[in-house]
């Protein structure tokens, strides 16, 4: 199947290809991964991963994760139900290439034939192309795009542990390549997870600022899944659903961060905003920030919630119907507003937010100089992957990023 998806696109020019890729995001099966949700679910998952007679379990995660007794409950779990495993705990940001090549060579050494990713978006993108590359025999390189990957993944299971990125749910991963200052993207459905934990328990420890980045990150997801051409029924459901969840639970786990039930609301908002792009896809401030990601490593939370006012602004006269639906789904506005009014209104109420969870207004790292460059890629990116709702040309990007030029 997916040999068949690529050859649909790989030889026709570039709008005809992206339109061709649309319409199979549409039409072909993605799954969904069974869900446990709740406090403990983490532990639930390894009980039940480990009456599934693996070999052995490959678990992925990220020191921080280990050394804190985060990752303990779950390898107790595993040792109760009698399942050997592996720690492979060098994970670090941005999913970077070499440390997927580590973990490759770990996975086969080892014996291995499944993968648990336990961490945020990183270790779950790295441990989705582990599983990919170790039945492949390919470099992650040759696998960016869409379905490069001939053989399916070893069996993936997923606990998040920041309520953000939403790749356990989701067909993609990314990757960065640090020799080439770029970030890939890996698009198949047969990465996404087959179960998945979401257990506030492992959140509540989450500091403010990465609560409050993961979740922007989150609402990026659900806003420019809604916004973009290859929006569903569906997909616009979920992305609704995941705003209000966010707007409403994403203030209370910053002020306490010990809240369970706003912890769990969060989880479910990053899931929904996964199920819902990686259907209808990003857009332009994700195009932007994965090159600043790629570049200066900023993470990819914080870059999205920092440039996406700028660029709904940007964005807003050819979707100023979806952002005045937006508005609604959050109680802006008054009887009477315009549609133009609502989608102001709730860009401005995303500045105001942004303030007071104590996101930057600008990026210290950024450099006028690489601006020009910058631009180049994101909006390359965004002409052969995303189905924004408005172009940016080069000057469009270079001036977005100058309004975040500290």
């Amino acid at each position: 199947m997916s040999g068949l998806i690529e050859n649909m696109f790989r030889h026709v020019a570039l709008p005809a290809a992206k339109r061709a890729v649309g319409l199979a995001m549409r039409l072909v099966p993605v799954p969904q991964p069974t869900l446990l949700v709740g406090p403990g679910s983490s532990v639930r998952l390894a009980q039940t991963i480990g009456s599934f007679a693996h070999r052995k379990l490959f678990i992925v995660s990220d020191p921080t994760l280990v050394a804190t007794g985060l990752l303990q409950p779950v390898l107790d779990a595993l040792h109760a139900a009698g399942a050997p495993c592996a720690v492979f705990d060098a994970v670090t940001a941005d999913a970077p290439i070499h440390c997927i090549e580590q973990g490759v060579a770990q996975f086969r050494a080892q014996g291995c034939d499944a993968v648990l990713a336990f961490g945020g978006g990183s270790v779950i993108d790295t441990a989705k192309v582990i599983a990919l590359a170790a039945t492949n025999g390919r470099h992650p390189r040759h696998m960016a795009g869409y379905f490069r990957a001939r053989h399916a993944p070893a069996p993936l299971y997923a606990v998040p542990t920041s309520a953000g990125t939403g790749s356990e749910a989701t067909a993609a991963a990314v990757i960065s390549d640090p020799q080439a200052r770029r970030k890939l993207v890996i698009v198949d459905t047969r990465i996404v997870p087959r179960l998945a934990a979401l257990d506030p328990c492992l959140m509540t420890g989450l500091p403010r600022d990465i609560t409050a980045a993961t979740g922007m990150d989150a609402l990026t997801h659900a806003i420019e899944a809604y916004i973009g051409h290859w929006s569903t029924a569906f997909t616009e459901r979920m992305a609704l659903s995941a705003v209000a969840l966010i707007w409403r639970n994403l203030p209370i786990v910053c002020t306490n961060g010990a809240d369970l039930a706003a912890r769990e609301q969060m989880a479910l908002a990053a899931n929904q905003a996964g199920l819902a792009f990686t259907r209808a896809s990003v857009g332009n401030v994700h195009a932007i920030a994965h090159q600043l990601g790629a570049r200066y490593h900023t993470p990819h939370g914080l870059a999205n919630a920092v440039l996406l006012p700028h660029v709904l602004r940007f964005e807003s006269p050819a979707v100023t119907d979806k952002l005045a639906t937006l508005a609604s789904s959050v109680n802006l506005g008054e009887p009477g507003d315009s549609l133009a009014e609502l989608a102001r209104k709730f860009i401005d109420a995303i500045d105001a937010l942004n303030r007071w969870l104590g996101i930057p207004q600008h990026l210290n790292a950024l450099r006028e100089q690489d601006i020009p460059g910058l631009a180049l890629a994101a909006r390359r990116e965004a002409d052969f992957n995303y189905p924004v709702p408005r172009v940016m040309s080069e000057q469009d990007c270079e001036g977005l990023l100058r309004h975040v030029l500290a």
